[in-house]
């Protein structure tokens, strides 16, 4: 079974991809973390975001191991994401990563923002997170100060805002729901009840198909 996770930044996918492949045994992969590798290697070496060449070469040359790395976890490194993930062949370039992933038995839970649409447009299960911006911002400056890293809530929150624009408004893979979607709204939601949410909606989904 493959069940497609996709949202906004902050929107709480992450946590409940890892929720959800804890509790079926599947194997979890945050997307987003190879768009911020992508970014950060760019950074690191002290190359412009803006340049597609250098952005598709790491790419290619991304290693898994680094995947753990806390520094992909900063804004810097979320914002860099934010800009090489609109070069449509650096999407193409870890598109067969994503799907081989997938594929792997027993299962797989990916979140990021074109699973369904993209990646796996045949997963058995897609998941469209939305939380309201002002939530999101709440709890990304929180995250943020529980690394000892200094955020302001306001400037979280324009952040936030600009991302979405530019995650949506992209020309390939826009930020958007599959159509055959479900909607989690997870702005009043605790991590729990989250959790709880998606677990309801997978095996609603299991319950159908045994009854065809």
């Amino acid at each position: 079974m493959i069940i497609a996770i996709d949202g906004p930044a902050a929107s709480g996918k992450g946590t409940l991809g890892k929720r959800l492949a804890k509790h079926y045994g599947y194997r979890h992969l945050d997307t987003g973390v190879l768009y911020r590798a992508v970014g950060f290697a760019l950074l690191s070496r002290g190359i412009d975001l803006h340049n597609e060449i250098e952005a598709v070469h790491a790419a290619e040359s991304l290693d898994p191991e680094h995947f753990g790395n806390p520094l992909l976890k900063t804004q810097e490194s979320g914002d860099a994401a934010s800009i090489v993930s609109a070069f449509p062949r650096v999407r193409e370039a870890l598109l067969n990563f994503q799907r081989h992933f997938a594929e792997e038995p027993p299962g797989a839970v990916l979140d990021g923002r074109d699973i369904g649409t993209v990646i796996c447009p045949d997963a058995d299960v897609k998941i469209f997170v939305v939380a309201d911006p002002a939530v999101r911002a709440r709890r990304r400056t929180l995250e943020a100060k529980g690394r000892g890293e200094a955020a302001d809530e306001a400037l979280v929150l324009a952040d936030i805002l600009k991302r979405d624009e530019r995650d949506q408004n992209r020309p390939v893979a826009p930020l958007k729901p599959a159509e055959d979607a479900y909607l989690l709204d997870n702005s009043n939601l605790d991590i729990e009840g989250g959790v709880r949410a998606a677990i309801d909606i997978v095996e609603a989904v299991r319950a159908g198909r045994q009854r065809v």
